[in-house]
């Protein structure tokens, strides 16, 4: 009997210490917004609509959690689903943990994971894009930038002294048909007969001292057969290369940067360059207000897209926060982007500008 029970104590003892080494978390954003775009087709009409991709970030439930395996040794997951808070339902396509899904290990060396994760040029611009994923910002002109992530791959990332490294490599960046869109770009790869088809890799070097930082980060997509916008062959390629920068100076924050991109699926302007210029300011604890210029320009041609936006956000909380923001967009030659990211169907007229305005609440737990 004293035998049984000191057994039972040591079991309890050990799953005891186990627990106490895993941990998992659950948590969100919910960010909903009204607004209003205007001249939106050929009838110049005006769109009042709630949004369902992004009002200041995009809306989102996660999981996420670690086990210590001990001598420095960690096991990490991410499970992350998009919402669409006008309807409640998924986004990224209706994949079930479209945002992210992986698995891996960390270390002192840094971390490698397996699965539906972040390429290395999202990791890049994420201090210097001000507003990085609104409603009204960098997705506007390059809808990949908030978006790019690839199924079946393979990521390292690690930081040492200030200086962070990263690289992806996919196998098949896109497994689920759901476009044209970000969401899904109809390249599945992982093929026996075309090894090149839908491979993706990119890298990142990255540096970040107390008060300013800079990024250098490329990535590049192989086309493959069926897929969208035109990346129908593996001898196809769509490369950006984004390099930028930012500084904090006292109740502000700077960020500029310059995305090339080399695509070979356009035939008429396959290279562009898309510039960024954006300040935060801390008014209160509780206010901050911050803008951004872009201009999107394809060499050896008319299109060219220039646009600037402002948002101010009052805190309630750390978790609870009204915004206000407002975007202008004005297209020459044949683009007709929209102002608005965050929903389709709201594009001008070829050469056609847009004013928009929206109006929202965002809630983290």
């Amino acid at each position: 009997m004293q035998r049984k029970l000191i057994a039972s104590i040591g079991l309890a003892l050990i799953a005891g210490e186990a627990s106490a080494q895993s941990a998992v978390t659950i948590y969100g954003i919910m960010d909903a917004a009204v607004e209003h775009v205007t001249n939106v087709g050929a009838g110049s009409e005006g769109l009042t609509r709630m949004p369902s991709l992004t009002g200041s970030v995009p809306s989102r439930l996660g999981f996420r959690g670690t086990e210590d395996l001990g001598g420095g040794l960690s096991a990490l997951f991410a499970l992350e689903m998009g919402i669409a808070p006008d309807s409640g339902s998924m986004n990224q396509g209706g994949r079930s943990f479209g945002r992210q899904s992986f698995v891996g290990l960390s270390g002192p060396w840094g971390s490698v994971t397996l699965g539906r994760q972040y390429t290395m040029l999202f990791w890049s611009i994420l201090d210097a894009d001000i507003l990085g994923p609104n409603i009204y910002g960098s997705s506007s002109l390059d809808s990949y930038i908030p978006n790019a992530r690839a199924d079946n791959s393979i990521a390292y990332r690690g930081t040492f002294s200030g200086f962070t490294v990263g690289a992806t490599y996919s196998l098949g960046r896109d497994t689920v048909n759901a476009g044209p869109s970000p969401s899904g770009s109809n390249c599945a790869g992982e093929s026996a007969t075309d090894k090149q088809a839908c491979r993706e890799w990119s890298a990142l070097i990255k540096y970040d001292a107390p008060m300013w930082g800079a990024a250098l980060a490329v990535d590049e997509m192989r086309g493959g057969a069926g897929a969208f916008a035109g990346l129908v062959s593996s001898a196809l390629k769509d490369t950006r290369l984004s390099a930028n920068g930012y500084a904090k100076l006292g109740a502000f924050k700077l960020g500029a940067g310059l995305i090339r991109r080399d695509n070979e699926a356009s035939v008429a302007t396959p290279r562009s360059d898309l510039a960024y210029l954006g300040v935060a300011y801390t008014v209160t604890p509780q206010l901050v207000v911050d803008g951004e210029f872009f201009r999107l320009k394809f060499k050896g041609s008319s299109n060219k897209s220039t646009m600037v936006a402002v948002r101010a956000t009052y805190n309630f909380s750390k978790r609870t926060a009204v915004y206000a923001t407002a975007g202008r967009i004005n297209n020459d030659g044949a683009l007709s982007l929209s102002v608005s990211s965050g929903q389709a169907a709201s594009n001008p007229v070829a050469g056609g500008s847009q004013t928009a305005i929206a109006m929202g609440v965002r809630h983290s737990f």
